[in-house]
């Protein structure tokens, strides 16, 4: 009979759920790391919220099958070290949608109308009726950076509370935004027309700081900001220094770059409502994470079934043996092509040429679509990866190709954007090393780094010797260069590896040199 850890507070029905599916439970809560350590190899799952931390200490200490988050982030959990052991880690991402776009619209509220300064004025025994002057939302403009599950909820309130909303969300697709009611801007025009700007994405490399001292000056003077997604999203200070400037009206947060939040640059400033990352303290959500996240352990468990793996590909032994390289290299096209997009997805189409064609695709498919969408989107896997897509309306369908082709085994990613097309293709070398052959339609042979500088520009003599002496002048070196061209003196592509970082300044360099018209860093 398996066994399972409930190791932070949560719903008592969550171990009802294991008992009634026959696997034996313990609620053992806030055990010390060295206790914990000491005693998890009594089980086969953990389900934790927040508060236990799972290190790759305790996961080695262990002998688990899975480790379940009662909840959206797993920043508590070393997902690497439980990958390495084959450990499944689950998580609830559904399950606290609605309770923290509610809480968004309570600090909405709360911000337009100065309710917590004004309450405590009040009960401090003062009557400052004339202090307090609010405004009214009917009419206001509600910027949605993000309009996925819960930013689509804060639409769907605020349109019912008769504001007009403008969303920037690259996977938006037009058609969904038209379901929605909400109109699709970009980042650039929902800055400057927002009466309220209100935070809904994952925290990720392109969207960390997406709130900054540039962009703060581009909004409209007396804007208010909302932040209940994740604190490093907004750069605090200079949050700060537009509040104090006056051009910034008021914020209103609820996560933090460090929590707990002992003490915060906004802390203290009249303007600002704070509360301690509430987002998805309702009983109704902790109720449906315990039950959620108790079910999809037990069917793991029980069955071997995955829902909401953050590690687990859905694969049979045999199968996983056998697709292993041509995993890792679906993923590398879905990654490039994903780190490329910078509009809203229509439609993406893998085709499979060669060996590959006869194996079980599907696999390869949702792991393609996986690192397209990894870039953008928090927590996305090969279980979840298709449902995103459903809900942006992007249509993703798989061809497999009886024709010869120019190599053994080939799988080829296109994907359209509201730019328009854009492919990329692969193959194995030797069987097991994924290999770049094609990007645009232009031939270009290269293998993929951790750090790759990908550029398009018009095919001109001297641009090579301008491109090395610009990044060697800056001290970046260059592991490997791969070039590619449409024709002479058309289109072309470079494809260097480096190593480490590019600076933003260099990049910078990089970009204003003669005839380049694209240069992205690009991480694998």
């Amino acid at each position: 009979m398996p066994k399972v850890l409930i190791a932070d507070k949560m719903s008592d029905h969550a171990a009802e759920v294991f008992r009634a599916r026959g696997i034996e439970v313990d609620v053992v809560t806030g055990l010390a790391p060295e206790a914990l350590k000491q005693s998890i190899a009594n089980y086969d799952g953990i389900a934790v919220r927040s508060a236990t931390k799972v290190t790759a200490e305790i996961i080695a200490a262990g002998n688990l099958k899975v480790v379940g988050r009662a909840g959206i982030g797993v920043d508590n959990i070393d997902v690497p070290a439980a990958t390495q052991r084959g450990i499944v880690v689950m998580n609830t991402p559904g399950g606290n949608s609605i309770t923290t776009a509610e809480h968004t619209l309570a600090l909405l509220f709360s911000l337009a109308r100065q309710i917590p300064a004004a309450d405590r004025s009040t009960q401090a025994g003062k009557w400052e009726k004339s202090r307090f002057m609010g405004v009214e939302l009917t009419g206001k403009t509600l910027g949605i950076i993000g309009c996925g599950n819960i930013g689509a909820i804060v639409a769907e309130r605020a349109i019912g509370l008769r504001m007009r909303v403008v969303a920037y969300d690259p996977f938006l697709s037009p058609d969904r935004a038209k379901d929605l009611g909400v109109e699709k801007a970009t980042l650039e025009d929902l800055l400057a027309r927002a009466d309220f700007i209100t935070l809904h994405v994952p925290l990720t490399d392109q969207t960390r700081g997406i709130l900054n001292a540039e962009s703060l000056a581009k909004t409209k003077k007396g804007v208010r900001v909302i932040n209940c997604a994740r604190g490093g999203l907004v750069v605090e200070a200079d949050l700060k220094a537009a509040i104090e400037s006056g051009h910034v009206a008021g914020a209103a947060l609820d996560v933090y770059a460090e929590e707990p939040a002992r003490q915060n640059p906004l802390f203290g400033m009249e303007q600002v409502v704070a509360t301690p990352h509430l987002g998805a303290s309702t009983t109704e959500a902790q109720e449906k994470v315990a039950l959620e996240i108790a079910e999809q352990m037990a069917d793991y468990l029980l069955t071997g079934a995955v829902r909401n793996a953050l590690n687990m590909p859905s694969l049979t032994a045999e199968e996983s043996a056998r697709l292993g390289p041509y995993m890792d290299l679906a993923h590398q096209l879905g990654s490039f092509a994903g780190q490329l997009t910078r509009s809203g997805l229509k439609d993406v189409c893998i085709e499979y040429e060669g060996q590959v064609a006869a194996l079980n695709c599907r696999p390869l498919t949702q792991t393609a679509l996986a690192g397209l969408l990894s870039p953008i989107l928090d927590s996305v896997n090969m279980v979840n990866a298709p449902v995103l897509a459903r809900e942006r309306d992007i249509d993703v369908t798989e061809t497999k190709h009886e024709r010869d082709c120019d190599f053994q085994t080939l799988i080829r990613l296109s994907v359209t954007t509201e730019r328009g097309p854009r492919s990329v293709a692969g193959t194995l070398f030797g069987g097991t090393k994924p290999r770049i052959v094609e990007i645009k339609d232009i031939p270009v042979e290269a293998e993929l780094g951790p750090n790759m500088l990908y550029i398009t520009n018009e095919d001109r003599p001297g641009l090579i010797g301008a491109l090395g002496g610009t990044l060697g002048d800056a001290g970046v070196n260059i592991a490997t260069f791969h070039l590619g061209r449409a024709a002479p003196g058309a289109d072309a592509i470079a494809l260097l590896e480096v190593d480490g970082d590019i600076p933003a300044e260099v990049l910078a360099r990089v970009r204003a040199l003669p005839h380049i018209k694209q240069a992205i860093l690009l991480k694998f």
